[in-house]
């Protein structure tokens, strides 16, 4: 009988357990008390500058705490959207268990951008913070939404793509041309190429296919660009430099050889010495004799369009001044590229 006793009064155990362990998994908390943003105040107006100190904060994010009537810690995640999208698709700008939030420059620009908004233009920004607790099942609360004015920005140049024959027609592989600034459509660039050739603009993603805009020749073959009923561009085989204006719809390929000429190179500034092209890397070398000196790059043989010498402030080739090579006389292999639109760069190692 004790036995039979011991072995109920086990079950009846167990089974208080087992219940009470289902009603913790199934126990929700609910929020009893409102988090809501108290800055900044709604119709704030952001003008982003990239020439300001990007580190310097720029927004700080504040609200209340949220209730949920149990001493756990709240965790919180603040979301940006585009004004108008209804957070449909919402950028996770940042989370804490605190009740603030900063971002500098940089961090709010790339958040605004990366929301969806266009660089350069005044947009409405909305701002909600979600709160939930700890790891525990809880009802997730949203803040009221505020909105903010922001002009954000982009140091990245506007390109197109030129898909050809000379890579196989393949917009996402195909070389690049670069405008001057964001909202431009002076693209130019330097390109191997070998037979037909079109350009490409990206899509709303920045991807290069077949299906987005395309511009190629009007058929006249004098430079003039059109949209519909186009016919390709050509080339004979050779590396150009390639112009195309998107709004005047013109374009220009100019065929330049370039070489390295100078004080510090065998010849002098009598003559060049001729960089070859490399299809694999997409540059231009050579391997010479050099003395210290000055030298610069120079193409077709002659003075004028195309030399470039000095370096701009972001390290790039640019027009103008002579370089300087203060190493050792020696055997080098130096380096051309201008694979990268617009931000030209070289390199002289010792072989």
């Amino acid at each position: 009988m004790k036995n039979i006793f011991k072995f109920l009064f086990l079950l009846t155990f167990v089974a208080f357990i087992s219940c009470d362990n289902e009603d913790q998994e199934l126990l929700t908390i609910s929020a009893v008390g409102s988090s809501q943003i108290t800055a900044p105040a709604s119709g704030a107006v952001y003008v982003l500058n990239p020439e300001e100190e990007l580190t310097n904060t720029i927004i700080t994010v504040t609200w209340n705490d949220a209730d949920y009537a149990v001493p756990t810690a709240i965790n919180y995640i603040v979301e940006f959207a585009k004004t108008g999208t209804a957070f449909a698709e919402p950028f996770l700008a940042g989370s804490t268990s605190n009740t603030y939030l900063s971002w500098n420059i940089t961090e709010f620009n790339g958040a605004a951008v990366s929301a969806g908004l266009t660089p350069f233009l005044e947009e409405g920004l909305d701002i909600r913070v979600t709160s939930s607790v700890g790891s525990l099942n809880s009802t997730p609360q949203v803040s009221e939404t505020i909105t903010v004015y922001v002009t954000s920005f982009t140091t990245d140049l506007p390109k197109i793509a030129v898909p050809g024959n000379h890579q196989g027609w393949d917009p996402p592989t195909a070389p690049l041309l670069a405008a001057s600034g964001f909202g431009q459509t002076d693209y130019e660039g330097y390109v191997w190429l070998d037979g037909g050739y079109k350009f490409v603009a990206p899509n709303e993603t920045g991807g290069f296919f077949w299906g987005n805009t395309d511009w190629a020749d009007d058929g006249s073959s004098t430079g003039k660009l059109v949209e519909t009923d186009e016919t390709d561009c050509t080339a004979t085989a050779g590396y150009y430099f390639v112009k195309a204006d998107t709004d005047a719809l013109t374009y220009s390929s100019t065929a330049v050889n370039w070489g390295v000429i100078g004080a510090a190179t065998p010849t002098g500034w009598d003559s060049d010495t001729d960089l070859v092209y490399d299809a694999a890397t997409k540059t231009l070398s050579v391997d010479i004799h050099l003395v210290p000196g000055p030298f610069k790059f120079r193409g077709n043989n002659e003075w004028g369009a195309f030399d470039l010498g000095t370096l701009d402030a972001d390290g790039f080739l640019q027009g103008g001044g002579d370089l300087t090579f203060d190493g050792s006389e020696g055997n080098y292999h130096v380096v051309l590229d201008l694979s990268n639109p617009r931000e030209y760069t070289y390199s002289v190692t010792a072989n």
